[in-house]
């Protein structure tokens, strides 16, 4: 019979969310998508960018939200 370590789930455990209190969280797929629906829909591609962390994620979606609350025209308008 083979007996397993319990000391060693815990310290996985740890280990795993070691990162979680970094700030630097790569942002979810469900931010990824809206922030390029976002950066779509005001036509500023540059605010969408693959490596972005959670938290930068959610300061540019809350960015282009307020953009689009506010009306503020799309830098390429005439």
């Amino acid at each position: 019979m083979t007996q397993k370590k319990k000391g060693h789930e815990p310290q996985e455990s740890q280990q795993l969310s070691a990162g979680d209190h970094t700030g630097r969280e790569p942002m979810t797929g469900a931010q990824a998508a809206y922030l390029q629906a976002l950066a779509d829909e005001v036509r500023e591609p540059g605010a969408y960018a693959s490596g972005l962390s959670r938290r930068e994620a959610s300061k540019r979606i809350d960015a282009l939200m307020e953009r689009l609350r506010v009306g503020d025209p799309p830098p390429h308008t005439d």
